[in-house]
């Protein structure tokens, strides 16, 4: 009997694993994240490199951009483990790799990562291929979105105690949901037991980007579109706010894509540094 093998994940959730290595590869140091794990996990073909969504020069600042939106999240989970938090959830987890590089971090939390069932099952394959194996502290949580899926029961299923404060983050996810989608995970996670952080990606209407990265913004939603997983949402730092306030939380502020070259790529001599009003992030507290 032939068995079926699980569905990879798709090919944006592997082009963020290959880009953060690229960054390590290609961009001189002091390096903003470090992730080589995902290049392993993904397993791409020898020659990936010289793909045309690989090119080191023209991906630099969406690159810039996935590496210091990965920074971001780690340091906040980071510093809220160190206040006691002892979860993290990640909505859309693709091949990230928190439990695998950060043990001295991971291993005082429960790490609970939401994902579509066949990737879910892929990447638990690669961890045991790759000798990492499935950690007590590592929950992979596979839910049928596709289905009507509950994340949330599926979360508590899991080992997730609500009532217990949490961190939880969507990262390069919310383009691809409906506003109506995105509004009830708001409102989960405004739900969350009080002192509990959640963080998300957004992405601001293309024309409000900087100039020079238009273009590859538009091609990024062309192939999107393309792959089946068209761009749907956009936001305006205003408006992700308000949706926040009505959601329910405490507190909501924007990080823009300036604060976080501010934060992370000054002083840097390589020109290196995210696109202005491209990916940002909302980050809102119980």
């Amino acid at each position: 009997m032939i068995m079926k093998q699980p569905a990879a994940p798709d090919s944006t959730a592997l082009r963020v694993a290959l880009w953060r290595a690229m960054h390590v590869e290609v961009d001189p140091p002091p390096h903003i994240f470090r992730d080589e794990i995902g290049l392993k996990l993904a397993a791409p073909d020898n020659d990936w490199r010289s793909r045309s969504d690989m090119d080191p020069q023209f991906t630099r600042p969406f690159r810039a951009s996935i590496v210091a939106r990965a920074r971001f999240i780690e340091d906040l989970v980071v510093k809220e483990a160190g206040k006691g938090v002892s979860q993290y959830v990640l909505l859309g987890s693709g091949l990230d790799t928190f439990a695998q590089r950060r043990q001295d971090v991971a291993s005082r939390m429960m790490i609970f990562e939401v994902d579509r069932p066949g990737p879910q099952e892929w990447k638990r394959q690669r961890l045991l291929e790759l000798g990492f194996g499935i950690p007590e502290e590592l929950r992979l949580v596979p839910v049928d979105f596709e289905r009507g899926g509950d994340w949330w029961a599926e979360l508590e299923a899991a080992g997730f105690d609500g009532s217990r404060p949490a961190v939880m983050a969507s990262l390069g996810v919310s383009m691809y949901l409906t506003k109506e989608a995105i509004g009830d995970t708001l409102r989960h996670a405004a739900a969350l037991a009080n002192g509990s952080t959640f963080a998300m990606t957004f992405i601001l209407p293309i024309e409000l980007a900087d100039e020079e990265s238009r273009p590859g913004l538009r091609m990024a939603e062309n192939g999107a579109r393309a792959s089946g997983t068209p761009f749907i949402s956009f936001f305006t730092p205003e408006e992700m706010l308000a949706l926040a306030g009505e959601a329910g939380f405490k507190e909501a502020r924007h990080v823009s894509a300036a604060d976080l070259a501010s934060r992370y790529f000054s002083g840097r001599t390589d020109g290196l540094r995210p696109p202005n009003n491209s990916e940002e992030i909302l980050v809102a507290r119980t």
